[in-house]
């Protein structure tokens, strides 16, 4: 049974689609092309990188990678051709830049006004005094008396 599961769990890992007519023969080239390719976003698959994405587009941007690599380009420069052609969907963490900041200052931005609108309404509640309370009647203190002796 747990031979099972262990198997299991290995065939759960995720495939590398790197294909071996894909690989460079230079080590330090490969490397460098796995890493861009672990930043970016396959257009079909969306939530893979095209590292591990079986599509026929992320194999194209995996040789793309590959051929701009050893035409001398730079990680940067790959990933800024790669982003001209494609658009900066491709990237999984697109430029700290102009429409983008919206997007990574909104989540931080309406953290703090949740966290703020809590610590008002928790001083606002703290302030309110309890009602008071009623004193009984004489008939409900005998009433009292009475199931308190019983």
């Amino acid at each position: 049974m747990l031979k099972r599961l262990a198997l299991l769990l290995l065939l759960a890992t995720p495939a590398h689609a790197v294909q071996p007519d894909e690989v460079l023969a230079d080590p330090a080239l490969e490397k460098r092309a796995r890493e861009i390719s672990q930043v970016l976003r396959c257009p079909v698959c969306q939530g893979e990188n095209i590292d591990e994405s079986n599509a026929d587009v992320s194999r194209d941007l995996r040789l793309l990678v590959r051929e701009r690599l050893t035409a001398g380009d730079s990680n940067a420069q790959v990933l800024d051709y790669i982003t001209a052609r494609y658009g900066e969907y491709v990237l999984f963490e697109p430029e700290r830049t102009g429409a983008n900041l919206i997007l990574y200052w909104t989540g931080p931005a309406v953290l703090l006004v949740a966290l703020g609108g809590a610590f008002v309404w928790i001083r606002r509640r703290r302030r309110e005094e309890p009602p008071a309370a009623k004193a009984l009647s004489p008939e409900e203190e005998a009433r009292l008396k009475e199931l308190m002796n019983s």
